[in-house]
């Protein structure tokens, strides 16, 4: 039988918890005299300066703690279970899924769909709604919750029963207008597949979609991206340059149409379709403040304007080094580019960009963020790299030294026998990475 409460994984040093002698192992039962669904009720309930708490101790006696704070001062106590509650699977079947592309044999987490709003407002994670009752869209509205990020696909309801497997995928789009009648901020995503919901289809979602502005405050648009593992799984193709061009002069016109009218964008493209295409990316104020930088809009502008700043502010010298850098196929020219100028500062630095092709998914993956140890370390045996090489922070699982297929960095460091230096996603960075 499940235990009651939720479990206190750790206690912060100094606070309020451990004053009150909270410790790791016990349960915490009531507060208020209220059960605790999970960590929405919890921080809204103990935004109080009066609070009853009572706590189980792991011999089973129970203790009532009463404490007396300052209305948002956090009781300082991490739970075992991020959301204090099970994280909630997805129920779709969707024809472009990523999971349903990934080999066999990879860690069981990767495995796992999710489809929580509660992981929208807290980690930007995309939600279908397919998964949400009417008392939970409520919960988001009494709580606030904002911003929740939504992957719409289409607006065309059969359509989007059709590409989530789901016959119910259509109706979850009527909890867009109950969330924008409460005022609540929303981010929307359309993965686009190719002859399914591109061409009109796309231009009537992004139509359908500009009524809910300003609440629904952008919408980016992302190729369907393919591994060679979609045995038993719908065909898709890929998109070719001359479809990238189409996407984007359709993108092109509805942001002008909709700044005219709103003095929004609204809709944007992430960058694979402007490399894809061979346009250059767009300025910085076209992304009106990179409202999707972590879904791949805008975040090669960030890069090179980042990089510019940093990079005019400095005066090269004549050190001599030599080192390399691996990165995706589609980031790589990015890279080289960026190379060469600073080069122009720091002639004697002698720089390798080495694009790694994605053998582990199929080599239309080209994104870094999906390459594996493997792939890697396999490419780059006996190739030159200097005193060492550089790889980008987004290869990694949150936290942790370890990339997609369990390979860890000091594997690659030993394999390659050379040092290996990770840097973050920003222009700063990554000079400073060469230079240094």
């Amino acid at each position: 039988m499940k235990k009651k409460g939720h479990p206190v994984k750790g206690v912060t040093a100094g606070s309020i918890a451990e004053e009150m002698e909270i410790e790791p192992g016990d349960r915490l039962l009531y507060v208020n005299g209220k059960e605790i669904k999970d960590v929405f009720d919890y921080h809204y309930a103990v935004n109080d300066e009066y609070l009853e708490i009572r706590i189980q101790k792991p011999n089973s006696e129970e203790w009532e703690l009463e404490i007396e704070k300052d209305y948002e001062d956090d009781l300082g106590i991490e739970f075992e279970e991020g959301l204090m509650d099970s994280c909630r699977s997805c129920k779709n079947k969707c024809m472009f899924c990523f999971i349903d592309q990934l080999p066999p044999g990879m860690r069981e987490t990767l495995y796992f769909k999710d489809d929580d709003a509660r992981l929208s407002f807290l980690q930007g994670n995309y939600i279908t709604l397919t998964n949400m009752s009417e008392e939970d869209i409520d919960r988001v509205i009494f709580y606030k919750l904002s911003p929740i990020n939504i992957s719409v696909h289409t607006t065309n309801k059969e359509l989007r029963c059709k590409m989530l497997h789901n016959r119910f995928a259509g109706d979850a789009l009527d909890k867009i207008r109950k969330l924008y009648d409460a005022g609540i901020t929303m981010n929307g995503q359309i993965v686009l597949c190719k002859n399914v919901n591109d061409g009109k289809e796309l231009e009537k979602t992004i139509q359908d979609l500009a009524a809910y502005i300003p609440h629904m405050q952008s919408v980016s648009v992302v190729p369907v991206g393919l591994t060679k593992y979609r045995d038993n799984l719908m065909h898709l193709d890929k998109f070719e340059r001359t479809d990238a061009l189409e996407v984007l002069k359709l993108i092109h016109r509805r942001q002008d149409i909709l700044y005219k009218e709103y003095g929004t964008r609204f809709i944007h493209a992430s960058d694979e379709w402007y490399i894809t295409a061979g346009l250059a990316i767009p300025e910085a104020a076209d992304y009106e403040g990179y409202l999707q930088i972590e879904n791949g809009v805008g975040m090669v502008r960030s890069l090179m304007d980042e990089f510019k700043e940093y990079y005019d502010s400095i005066t090269g010298d004549t050190r001599i080094k030599s080192l390399s850098l691996a990165t995706g196929m589609l980031a790589a020219p990015i890279m080289k580019d960026l190379m060469v100028r600073i080069n122009q500062k720091y002639p004697n630095i002698h720089i390798s960009v080495y694009p790694i092709i994605n053998e582990f998914f199929g080599p239309d993956i080209t994104v870094a963020g999906l390459l594996t140890g493997r792939d890697i370390m396999k490419q780059l045996k006996g190739r030159e790299l200097g005193d060492y090489l550089i790889l980008p922070d987004v290869l990694l699982r949150n936290g942790e030294r370890v990339l997609l297929d369990d390979i860890t960095v000091d594997d690659i460091k030993n394999t390659l026998q050379t040092e290996i230096r990770i840097v973050q996603s920003d222009g700063k960075s990554l000079i400073n990475a060469v230079v240094d």
